[in-house]
């Protein structure tokens, strides 16, 4: 790896987001008192910093230009700097603001007001950052680890809750579970191609003299991808985790981690193991990946249907939606021209609609009483009509109802699978679309108990300005991204 001074401007967003980051854990070290609001004052401003220099290198960029980052002829690029890239990590950016915002009301009312959160929380931010501009295994492994061991930490953070640091334990086994099938796929992977960079693997591969070994690689990093996404039969740890951790932890996970992990399956089975021979026959990566998404969409959904704890139906909602992202995968491999623009809307749609509906979740959750069962949200709309509206758009999102993000974001990627050769993903395309019908029955429930039930006594609820920000801010997002889909995708390109 060769050092260009000016390869720093191109990683500007990762060194906003590490400094502030370092400067927050230094700075709780020396900070006195109980508020935290310059903590977090910081932390928001280094992210929409991060985001803006993101959008600054999208502009300095052209459509397809690819800008190889700390190269050598040997080795090749580290980090590539693309729009991709640019548009990967401006969300990842602006997802950290925005649990900063709705994390100071959540710490306040539950008693866990850890300064190091907020640090913690712009240094697992930046390692997304890495995987949205890696070029190379070594930079995807590191982006991962970053991403994971802050998150692992987060999911701690309220130390005098038992739940919490039982999600925290179950995540971090399976993690490190995790962490096993990518190193060991990784290497298998290296030893077939003979190559870490991603931009040169797919032609070194497609001449490999051992073809056993892409063929064991790739299953592996089918499988430690799949515990990321919390994909079927890797998903078990995500119900326990998401409900055990902090809220704002939980919408964390839930949109920056499994965006960060789609992230990273772009770079590595888009760039490295697509093409016109890997992914393809009985033993290529893709056919494993698409029964995956099939099974994960269903299962995540028909769990979803039997829960009556919110967070719990919105971790096996989730797992439903990384299954249509895999799909969106899969079809990228397979050589769909426009898979990759729909992956990344639905990136954006989903991780607006998840902030908000997490962050009604924390709103609607008092001290001592978080208000996690369906049944007492039952009349949240006669009380608080506006933040049940708020929480019916991003749900009605999440279902793919129009005129939602989510309906287009289900849309172009379902259409980008059934653009590939021969109609190969057509059966997982009418499993997504039955099961899109499936889902509205969970989320509907929670929407008929805030409309259409009683609360006998008041909603006690946790306010703040950032808070009341974000679940004003992301239901008019979700619906921007309905009603001007076209504008978005030419921004993604």
């Amino acid at each position: 790896m060769s050092f260009n001074p000016s390869d720093l401007g191109w990683i500007a967003p990762f060194l906003i987001l590490a400094i502030t980051g370092m400067l927050l854990v230094l700075a709780e070290a020396f900070f006195k008192g109980k508020d935290h609001t310059a903590l977090v004052n910081l932390t928001v401003a280094g992210s929409l910093a991060a985001g803006v220099a993101a959008i600054l290198m999208y502009r300095k960029l052209g459509a397809t230009e690819v800008v190889p980052i700390f190269a050598d002829a040997k080795s090749g690029a580290m980090l590539v700097a693309d729009r991709l890239g640019c548009v990967l990590t401006a969300l990842f950016a602006f997802t950290a603001a925005f649990v900063a915002l709705i994390t100071p009301a959540h710490q306040r009312e539950h008693s866990w007001k850890i300064g190091e959160f907020y640090g913690i929380l712009l240094l697992s931010t930046a390692g997304m950052v890495i995987l949205a501009q890696a070029a190379s295994l070594v930079t995807v492994f590191l982006g991962i680890e970053t991403m994971s061991i802050g998150v692992y930490v987060m999911c701690a953070m309220r130390r005098t809750s038992r739940r919490s640091n039982e999600a925290a334990m179950k995540y971090f086994i399976v993690g490190a579970f995790a962490t096993g099938f990518l190193m060991y796929g990784m290497a298998l992977i290296y030893g077939a191609s003979g190559t870490l960079s991603l931009l040169n693997m797919q032609a070194a591969l497609a001449k490999t003299a051992n073809p056993g070994l892409v063929i064991a690689g790739g299953f592996l990093l089918v499988v430690a991808f799949g515990f990321k996404v919390a994909a079927v039969p890797f998903h078990m740890w995500a119900p326990d985790a998401y409900d055990g951790a902090p809220t704002p932890v939980t919408a964390y996970m839930a949109a920056g981690v499994k965006a960060a992990a789609i992230a990273g399956m772009i770079r590595v089975f888009g760039m490295a193991l697509g093409g016109d021979i890997i992914p393809y026959g009985t033993l290529g990566w893709a056919s494993p990946l698409v029964v995956i998404a099939g099974i994960t969409i269903t299962v995540g959904n028909l769990s979803a249907v039997r829960q009556d704890n919110i967070k719990r139906i919105l971790a096996y909602s989730s797992i439903s939606h990384a299954g249509v992202l895999l799909v969106g995968i899969s079809a990228m491999g397979l050589g769909s021209a426009t898979a990759q623009s729909s992956i990344v809307y639905y990136l954006i749609a989903y991780s607006a609609a998840t902030i908000g509906v997490f962050a009604v979740v924390s709103f609607v959750g008092s001290k001592g009483r978080e208000r996690l069962l369906v049944d007492d949200w039952a009349g949240l709309a006669a009380q608080h009509p506006g933040v049940a509206l708020a929480m019916t758009i991003c749900l009605l999102s999440f279902g793919g109802i129009p005129p939602t993000g989510g309906f287009f974001g289900k849309f172009y990627l379902f259409k980008s699978a059934m653009d590939v050769y021969n109609g190969q993903l057509l059966w997982v395309v009418v499993v997504g679309v039955v099961n899109s019908a499936i889902s509205i029955y969970y989320y509907l429930r929670i929407v008929t108990a805030m409309y259409f039930r009683e609360s006998t006594q008041p909603i006690e609820v946790t306010k703040s300005p950032g808070l009341m920000f974000v679940i004003a801010f992301m239901p008019l997002l979700v619906l921007e991204l309905g009603i001007m889909p076209g504008w978005w995708l030419k921004l993604i390109g």
